[in-house]
């Protein structure tokens, strides 16, 4: 313990009356703790006003790239994907015409999709000039699809692989699609790779049935029986009011004669 002198107050005719005063040293202690942070906000003080100029221009140079991109999400991309969807509406029409059409027709109605007529874009315009978009994304599979109705296998993996969603029934079909490209292809094994991808795609009664019988008809070929044996009792035991489960029975009995 640190001993101090203390003067005492006194009227000037008396001798100074000196006491002795204990002060704790951890006193002393505390007061450097706050001398030392005064000399470091000082030096903080003194960083920055030596790169002010350096601070502010970093602070200006976030604020335009946030600026910038709010700008450009307002005035570049809300209107380019409403013009890109604009655009989107008449091919989508000769792609809707053609699913109902046969023959030569058929494929003429398929190539105006892909390509337009008349002035207006068609798929492959959309999925080039509006690059980024939600609508060239929608293209690139409705181009893949018109594809693989036309029977270019190459190009409607090509295009469906392109689009992405996580849509359970649009992103199985588009899945699906590219594995019945590789069928078509005689690639059983890239087919049933498809089909399952398609498959882990959220459960439906549309897709999910459809693609547990193309599963299991790719397994049967490639002679991976009790894969195929299992899709097909999945199809008659959680879907048997769908067309596949109406049929599937035969698929049964041809994988366990096997």
């Amino acid at each position: 313990m640190a001993t101090y002198k203390k003067r005492g107050y006194k009227p000037k005719h008396q001798v100074d009356d000196v006491t002795e005063v204990e002060i704790d040293d951890s006193d002393s202690t505390t007061k450097e703790v706050f001398e030392t942070l005064d000399q470091s906000a000082s030096k903080t003080e003194e960083w920055v006003a030596a790169n002010q100029n350096y601070i502010l221009m970093f602070i200006g140079a976030i604020a335009v790239v946030v600026l910038g991109y709010l700008a450009y999400n307002q005035f570049v991309t809300k209107p380019k994907e409403a013009e890109a969807a604009n655009e989107m509406f008449y091919p989508q029409q000769y792609f809707d015409q053609a699913l109902n059409a046969a023959g030569a027709q058929r494929d003429s109605l398929f190539t105006m999709a892909l390509n337009g007529g008349e002035g207006k874009y068609g798929f492959l315009n959309i999925i080039e000039e509006y690059s980024g978009t939600k609508a060239a994304n929608l293209a690139s599979y409705s181009a893949g699809m018109s594809y693989l109705q036309m029977q270019k296998y190459q190009e409607a993996i090509d295009y469906l692989e392109d689009f992405s969603s996580d849509e359970a029934v649009l992103g199985a079909l588009a899945k699906g699609g590219i594995g019945d490209a590789f069928n078509q292809l005689g690639q059983a094994g890239d087919a049933l790779d498809y089909y399952e991808k398609a498959l882990a795609f959220e459960a439906n009664d549309f897709t999910t049935p459809r693609f547990l019988n193309k599963a299991g008809i790719a397994a049967m070929d490639l002679g991976q029986n009790d894969k195929a044996l299992g899709y097909f009792q999945r199809i008659k035991n959680e879907y048997p009011n769908t067309n596949e489960g109406r049929s599937v029975d035969a698929f049964i009995g041809m994988v366990e004669n096997k």
